[in-house]
């Protein structure tokens, strides 16, 4: 038996070839700067797997959605912390989430919102190099989920030639 690296996080759509499904999958891809369609289907897969848990937890609780937080509480917790889900939803929210919900709480998407970038592509190019940080810790990972409470935190690295406001990259954002 070898061990090794795991296999993948993701699943690819079983029909491949549908041309509506891949135009959407093409829009999202240019609005949130992915690289490729693999980490489209890894925020899809994640879903998929909080709808299970949370269909899972509905039914042990038969239905009740007070017991079914009740018995998920770290879940839902997690769930809050990430701004997956607002403080007032309760669990049978999470069955109407969509792939979007989960792409809005990436690295690379929270950076575009606070301006770090022109573009999500941009916002991406400038976590891969190093030059954003979240709470002053240089992180390099596009997709990695940001915490609400860390969500202000995300700003130019200060050792970064882009901190500077006058750097042309910024100065065309400014305008």
């Amino acid at each position: 038996m070898t061990t090794g690296k795991n296999t993948k996080f993701y699943e690819t759509p079983n029909h491949p070839y549908q041309g509506e499904r891949i135009a959407q999958e093409a829009d999202l891809l240019s609005r949130y700067g992915l690289k490729n369609k693999e980490e489209l289907w890894r925020a899809q897969s994640e879903l998929r797997n909080i709808r299970r848990e949370a269909r899972r937890l509905l039914g042990e609780a038969q239905g009740d959605p007070e017991e079914a937080e009740a018995l998920g509480a770290e879940f839902m917790a997690r769930l809050r912390r990430y701004g997956i889900l607002s403080a007032e939803d309760d669990i049978s929210q999470t069955l109407r989430l969509d792939v979007t919900d989960i792409l809005e709480r990436r690295y690379q998407t929270i950076a575009y919102r606070n301006g770090i970038g022109q573009t999500p592509q941009q916002a991406r190019q400038f976590i891969v190099h190093g030059h954003v940080t979240i709470d002053g810790a240089r992180t390099t990972v596009p997709s990695r989920k940001v915490e609400i409470d860390e969500e202000d935190t995300v700003s130019f690295d200060e050792s970064s030639p882009l901190s500077d406001e006058l750097h042309p990259e910024r100065a065309e954002a400014q305008e």
